[in-house]
């Protein structure tokens, strides 16, 4: 018996056990050791106020335009930087969807270690390993992570660039799905994209943590000094996140934002797990960290949210698997989710 977190979604909190009664799918994500993977061989310039400086990413087409295009997925890498696995991972989705006039886009956020011993990489973008926070970048201008989204949502907005673009998605899973959910919630560029142009649509896949609005946590008396600290809560937030809370969740949960949860994702010991004491506040393991954190946003909008949820039945903490099977598709695309174990409204 593990936890206490299966809750009804609405307007109350229902705490109840969970079971788990077998092993969990075998996990594809990487183990402990692995590298960034292959640095970006595109790169785009990203201009704000602060500077300017290159972003990579790898494409199956660029970010300068395209005038077929129809629907843009960005899939973000995790902790690992490596953005050549979650392109794999997205042309993969893609094929299975048989999508067509989809440009993918997959963006990679280095650290001054990845770029050793490459040329021609003055001036690109590097951070520290606080880069999934929405730090500011070390060289060449102090420009955030969640800057760089602006500036790629902002270009695919752009109907000069993209005439034909009716959707935008923006995915990540596990410590990715972390980094969509934050940029979800306080992210400028998406209030700024016109009725007449693309929608944007985000896909949180199991994220070890949320970023809560207030300081109610499901987990009560562990004592936390750090409970809400960014990312867990606002208290220290970069200088990118302005509003107060209040403002930004109501902006939040008028978002398109789905969450996207492997049934099985129910081991609390796995290496990449966030065990921290703040982390642990928000359940024990993945899958029930995001349902309480579903049950949350719906307590505190009883008139509803723009968010929903889809559960994938059987699935553990893979980010292939889950973005690939017949409900992550479904999710993706906007296809039926009867493929899903469960869905729903917030």
């Amino acid at each position: 018996m593990l936890g206490g977190l299966l809750i009804a979604v609405g307007a109350t909190l229902i705490v109840q056990s969970v079971t788990v009664a077998a092993t969990p799918a075998p996990k594809g994500t990487e183990p402990p050791g692995l590298g960034s993977g292959r640095l970006a061989d595109r790169r785009f310039e990203v201009r704000t106020a602060r500077g300017s400086g290159a972003a990579l990413y790898f494409g199956n087409g660029s970010l300068e335009g395209d005038g077929q295009a129809t629907r843009a997925i960005i899939v973000v890498h995790g902790v690992l930087r490596n953005a050549d696995t979650y392109f794999a991972t997205g042309r993969i989705v893609l094929a299975k969807a048989r999508a067509a006039h989809t440009l993918l886009i997959a963006p990679q956020f280095v650290e001054e270690s990845d770029l050793r011993g490459h040329a021609n990489t003055a001036g690109v973008l590097r951070w520290t390993g606080e880069w999934p926070g929405g730090a500011e970048a070390v060289a060449p201008a102090p420009i955030s992570t969640y800057a760089v989204f602006d500036a790629m949502i902002e270009r695919l907005a752009d109907r000069s660039r993209f005439p034909s673009l009716r959707q935008i998605v923006v995915i990540g899973h596990s410590a990715g799905g972390q980094i969509v959910q934050r940029y979800a919630a306080v992210g400028v560029a998406p209030s700024g994209v016109p009725r007449s142009g693309p929608s944007v649509h985000f896909v949180v896949a199991n994220p070890s943590s949320y970023l809560y609005f207030d300081t109610w946590r499901p987990i009560k008396g562990r004592a936390c000094p750090d409970f809400n600290d960014w990312r867990y809560g606002f208290s220290g937030a970069p200088p990118y996140v302005t509003g107060n809370p209040a403002e930004l969740e109501s902006r939040y949960a008028g978002r398109d934002v789905t969450y996207l949860l492997g049934t099985a994702d129910i081991i609390p010991n796995e290496w990449d797990l966030d065990t921290s004491c703040a982390a642990e506040e928000q359940g024990a393991f993945w899958f029930a960290r995001g349902k309480a954190y579903i049950a949350y946003m719906g307590a505190r909008n009883p008139r509803g949210t723009a968010q929903d949820y889809a559960f994938v039945g059987g699935v553990g903490h893979d980010n292939l698997k889950m973005f690939a099977s017949p409900c992550g598709i479904a999710v993706i695309f906007g296809r039926s989710r009867a493929a899903c174990a469960a869905y729903g409204k917030i």
